[in-house]
């Protein structure tokens, strides 16, 4: 379900923070709303490993009182997705971001935050 832009964004960086306080690496909150009707907001983040994949899955289970959020993959596969409607979050292990480049595919959105 989608939300209104304020609360999305709202919600984008409430994911930001948990992922930063759980230590993720080049975290990237990118506005996609004008290019896309797929959502909002993307967050873009990486882990360094199959424990930290764990921690930062479970932190986006608890971002959000009302919304739990779709997910697809793990740290099996190198890629996490979680979706909840208006943001989506991707996680990935460094190799697999390098390879499918998504802060290269959608370069033309805002970047709003880039955590290093």
């Amino acid at each position: 379900m989608r939300s209104s832009k304020a609360d999305a964004e709202r919600l984008a960086r409430a994911v930001v923070e948990q992922l930063d306080e759980r230590q993720a690496e080049a975290i990237v909150l990118l506005d996609v709303g004008p290019h896309t009707d797929l959502a909002d907001y993307f967050v873009i983040a990486s882990a360094t490993s199959r424990r930290q994949f764990g921690a930062l899955e479970d932190a986006l289970r608890h971002v959000s009182d009302t919304e739990v959020p779709r997910r697809e993959g793990g740290s099996e596969g190198g890629w996490l997705l979680c979706d909840y409607g208006s943001v989506v979050v991707h996680i990935f292990d460094r190799d697999t971001r390098e390879y499918y480049d998504l802060d290269g595919l959608w370069s033309v959105a805002d970047t709003l935050l880039r955590v290093e």
